[in-house]
């Protein structure tokens, strides 16, 4: 008898490591590219922001991020993906912003692998005054902030 509680143990403890092992994730990577889609070997991508929002779940556990490392790779932390509709956006200031939408079921992973397209410096919105809500509501990659006085 001990010995089938030793062995039922053991099963139990490897069951649970295959499935933290096969959580849910979201994961991919990101490459910076200019307006005629050629990659910039100058510039990393590194420090690139990816959000993944869940656009099907509960308040709490609506949203997480990731940081792309210096490969350009990025993935979900453990365990904050669950299952649902997520909309996946990589914004980086300079680059357009892209989104991607994936559906998460169980414990499946996604790979997504951007191409953020460079703004052109000539076709950045510059913020000196807006004059209306919808004037503030720009992505993140048009943007030339100049200091007053400028």
């Amino acid at each position: 008898m001990k010995n089938f509680r030793g062995f039922l143990k053991l099963i139990l403890v490897g069951l649970s490591l295959v499935v933290a092992a096969c959580s849910a994730k979201i994961y991919g990577s990101v490459q910076l590219v200019d307006p005629e889609m050629k990659p910039i070997e100058s510039e990393s991508a590194q420090g690139t922001v990816i959000n993944m929002i869940n656009t099907t779940a509960q308040v709490e556990n609506a949203s997480t991020s990731a940081v792309v490392d210096e490969k350009g790779k990025f993935e979900s932390a453990k365990e904050s993906i669950v299952p649902g509709t997520y909309k996946v956006e990589a914004a980086r200031i300079g680059f357009e912003t892209e989104t991607e939408t994936v559906e998460i079921k169980g414990s499946s992973s996604k790979k997504i692998e951007f191409k953020l397209k460079k703004i052109e410096e000539g076709k950045r919105r510059t913020i000196e005054s807006s004059s209306t809500d919808a004037d503030k509501i720009i992505n993140p990659g048009e943007v030339n902030i100049r200091p007053p006085g400028m």
